[in-house]
């Protein structure tokens, strides 16, 4: 019960006699109370943390998840960034609401690379027009990857409500520290028209529906704006823009005026590996949300399906 939780935490805390506890134990409240998906993020966190079972001493059993959905909080609500902390090698709630330390994404992301280390699908090399059934097969079967792929879905599947932030910081930290050659299998896997359960893994690699699935659409052109006035977003359209769509971004840069007078067959794309490390490297971000470009003015029309054939269009990868 929550009330038992709390208790809990009361007397781990007792050891800790900081102002920034209280801070902490105050935001953890305002958490569990919001309605902007915090909470969700809050209860898995607990599970993996492992930080409601009474004489465990706080420690998780799997850091590098406790630590991934530490930072997954961190991120997305950053309300948390003074009193999380993910610097040690045992993950608790001394750690995690602790005073005297900073949140460290090395340390989670060399851990992570290390458990994937041990992955045997760390050691296949990546072929083209995989089955996403056979992928999401692998995986399942796949201590390392199962575990990721795991703390990924709780996230995105929390209580049966989807709490589309949250989902797609999952998916970013999912993605960011495997193997390139295991989330280019993931990533780039299709299926056959007919064949329902390989859509079903498919949608569940790539973050289907929470993710990307905004009600109602927003137009293609609202989301490349969105992402411009945000910072981790910016940064990884530009570097999307530079390595695989070189041809627009010599030509035009941000003039949109200039990209208007684009067509598609003007628009050859790069497909590089570096191409493709910039596209990975933008899942988990508001450029994936399907988009439309249904309902525009006329005027706006031929730069929104510009953007649209950018964001969404496989030329670059098939």
């Amino acid at each position: 019960s929550s009330y038992s939780v709390f208790t809990v935490l009361f007397i781990y805390f007792t050891c800790i006699s900081t102002v920034q506890t209280t801070d902490c134990l105050h935001l953890r409240e305002q958490c569990i109370n919001a309605a902007n998906g915090c909470e969700s993020v809050w209860n898995v966190l607990e599970d993996a943390c492992n930080i409601s079972v009474l004489g465990n001493g706080c420690k998780a059993e799997d850091t590098v998840a406790c630590n991934r959905i530490i930072q997954v909080l961190a991120d997305e609500y950053p309300e948390f960034k003074n009193c999380v902390c993910t610097t040690d090698d045992i993950c608790s709630v001394t750690t995690l609401l602790g005073k005297h330390c900073s949140t460290n994404k090395d340390n989670i992301s060399t851990e992570a690379k290390l458990q994937w280390g041990l992955s045997a699908l760390s050691k296949q090399a990546y072929t083209t027009n995989r089955s996403c059934l056979d992928v999401n097969r692998e995986c399942v079967e796949d201590e390392v990857c199962n575990k990721q792929l795991s703390l990924y879905l709780k996230v995105c599947l929390v209580n049966k409500k989807c709490n589309m932030e949250g989902c797609q910081a999952a998916i970013r930290f999912f993605y960011r520290n495997m193997p390139f050659e295991v989330a280019q299998m993931m990533i780039f896997c299709d299926c056959i028209q007919h064949d329902e359960s390989c859509h079903r893994a498919k949608e569940l690699l790539h973050g289907k529906p929470c993710a990307v699935s905004a009600v109602p659409a927003p137009s293609c052109l609202n989301v490349i704006h969105m992402c411009e006035e945000n910072e981790l977003c910016r940064k990884k359209y530009t570097n999307f823009q530079s390595k695989c769509w070189r041809h627009v971004t010599k030509k035009c840069y941000e003039d949109e005026a200039c990209l208007e007078t684009l067509i598609k067959e003007d628009m050859p794309c790069s497909a590089s590996a570096d191409c493709k490390a910039a596209y990975v490297s933008t899942w988990g971000t508001m450029l994936h949300v399907d988009c439309t470009c249904q309902d525009l003015p006329p005027m706006e029309q031929p730069l929104c399906e510009l953007f649209h054939h950018m964001l969404h269009s496989k030329s670059c990868f098939s």
